[in-house]
């Protein structure tokens, strides 16, 4: 025994089995949420259930489950149920229904069965009776009526565009504009500067845009008065529902679908959930405001976490002398990679946004107070204060590095005449970069998934605008922002329909994971690039 232990088989034996039940339950994991992420977009059949009780219900199958029976005698023939999608919330009341495969009497997938994304109350099921416009009936009948909505449905979705575009480009400049000059004005009140020149020229502005505001409502109300296009669906209770086009947002029949249609809408759908607005509570729609949020967020860190981390880590390896002090900032470098992430988010609000925030809404905001324009959450801060928990694995990963460089490289330089600055520059950053960005790495993927310092820190449910856009200064760091990490937590913990909102949760999980691998990636090749580079070197 005592020779077994002193070979250390079973150690190695325990480290190979550990490492493959971690990647058994890692690959487990990666499969389950690609199932459930990627099924989220592919087109579900539709199918008419006859129960015992003559009632009938339509919609996807999305479950079954084995129903228990505890006090059953043994040899009972298990019973099971199924979750189906009845969708029509604002008629039944529900989304989904169990219902025991013992009530059911058939089962049949009508090909004229049609499915009916709306803007509110989620999924419509259900069958096309007929097409009214402006409550006169110019379509009859199922085939009819569906050629009619293929034809409406384009006109309307595109008037509902032009409404969009208005109000968020047209009168969104409008308004930000007439809130700068609204501010200006004040400004100059605060100043003494009213009734000059300017401001008479500023109040000329203010009320020319006015006059565009109003004449851009007037456009408005009149492209809403020419949405009057109405379908009738018939549920599977037997009721009727008109739903107004403007409502829908896709309406298709998935069981009519062949193998190219269900690969077509498969990608639609999947350029939809990453370049579209969410709706219906996030559970619906697209992420592209969080995406965008979350590369932002992480670049952004990065642009202020790798300088310091790097300056911080050359600082200690090569300029400053060993003793106690150098020994206790180690020890609290390394002590601040354990902290937990919310006491960042605090420190971020207390410092970054009261203290400096604050500050600078007083210097340079006065006439915006008392609503604070750098003094509030936003992705500035948010990004800052993700710098800081990160920074830590930058200075140990870039210490590592520095700790590994022969030191005859650094004597070959200083021989030569070059200064230590002119050494580590030119000689010593150079072998150390792969160490570098294998810290950066680690960062990045860390940032990209933290969500508890965010939430205090400039992370919304909704935001009104990107920090991007075409507005001047083109950069908004001071506004909140949306972030992947945060819509997962939104969907899956506060929406109210949580059935619903499920697929939407493994979907944004598939997509953070391949934005967090894409980045990772990206500084990989960049960190083996530049280990070919110097292998082939001089150095």
């Amino acid at each position: 025994m005592k020779r077994f232990w002193g070979k250390g088989d079973f150690f190695i034996w325990l480290t190979g089995v550990a490492l493959a039940v971690i990647l058994v339950m890692t690959a487990g994991l990666l499969f389950l949420v690609v199932k459930n992420g990627l099924g989220f977009f592919w087109p579900g059949e539709v199918a008419l259930l006859a129960l015992k009780n003559g009632a009938f219900v339509q919609g996807e199958i999305v479950d079954r489950e084995t129903i228990p029976q505890p006090d059953a005698p043994r040899g009972t023939p298990p019973r099971h149920r199924i979750k189906v999608k009845q969708g029509n919330r604002d008629v039944s009341g529900v989304d989904f229904v169990w219902l025991d495969e013992a009530s059911i009497v058939s089962k049949h997938y009508p090909p004229e069965a049609a499915v009916f994304e709306r803007l509110e109350w989620g999924n419509f099921y259900g069958i096309v009776e007929s097409v009214k416009e402006d409550g006169q009936v110019t379509a009859q009948g199922r085939e009819a009526a569906w050629k009619k909505l293929q034809e409406r449905l384009p006109h309307t979705t595109e008037i509902i565009g032009r409404i969009r575009t208005i109000q968020k480009k047209d009168i969104g400049r409008i308004n930000r504009r007439m809130e700068k000059i609204r501010l200006r004005l004040k400004k100059d009140a605060l100043r003494d500067k009213a009734g000059t020149a300017e401001t008479a020229a500023a109040e000329k502005k203010m009320a020319a845009l006015r006059r565009r505001f109003a004449e851009h409502e007037t456009e408005i109300r009149e492209l809403k008065s020419r949405l009057v296009d109405r379908v009738v669906v018939a549920a599977a209770d037997g009721r009727d529902k008109e739903i107004p086009l403007a409502q829908i947002v896709r309406a298709y029949r998935p069981n009519a679908f062949g193998p190219l249609d269900k690969m077509v809408f498969f990608v639609e759908k999947i350029a939809e959930f990453i370049f579209d607005d969410p709706r219906e509570s996030n559970t619906e729609g697209g992420v592209f405001p969080a995406l965008f949020g979350t590369v932002m967020m992480v670049i952004i860190m990065s642009l202020f976490a790798a300088p310091l981390g790097i300056l911080a880590a050359f600082y200690l390896r090569e300029y400053a002398k060993p003793g106690p002090f150098v020994s206790m900032v180690r020890i609290a470098v390394n002590n601040l990679a354990g902290v937990p992430s919310i006491v960042f988010g605090v420190f971020g609000v207390g410092f970054f946004i009261y203290a400096i925030g604050g500050s600078i809404d007083r210097l340079f905001f006065p006439e915006a107070l008392p609503t604070p324009t750098f003094g509030t959450g936003g992705i500035l801060w948010a990004s800052l204060t993700l710098a800081l928990l990160t920074v830590p694995v930058v200075i140990v990963a870039t210490e590592e590095g520095l700790a590994a460089v022969p030191p005859g490289i650094r004597e070959a330089s200083l021989a030569l005449g070059a200064t230590q600055a002119e050494t580590l520059r030119r000689t010593v950053l150079p072998v150390v970069m792969p160490s570098i960005l294998t810290g950066l790495i680690l960062a990045m993927a860390r940032a990209a998934g933290e969500v508890a310092p965010l939430m205090i820190t400039g992370v919304v449910k909704l935001a009104p605008a990107l920090p991007v856009d075409f507005t001047e200064p083109f950069i908004h760091l001071e506004r909140k922002f949306m972030h992947l990490g945060f819509h997962i937590y939104d969907v899956g913990f506060q929406s109210p329909n949580v059935d619903a909102a499920r697929p939407m949760v493994f979907a944004t999980t598939l997509l953070l994971i391949g934005i967090v691998l894409l980045l990772n990636y990206a500084a990989i090749m960049l960190r083996t690039r530049l280990r070919r580079k110097l292998a082939g070197g001089a150095l």
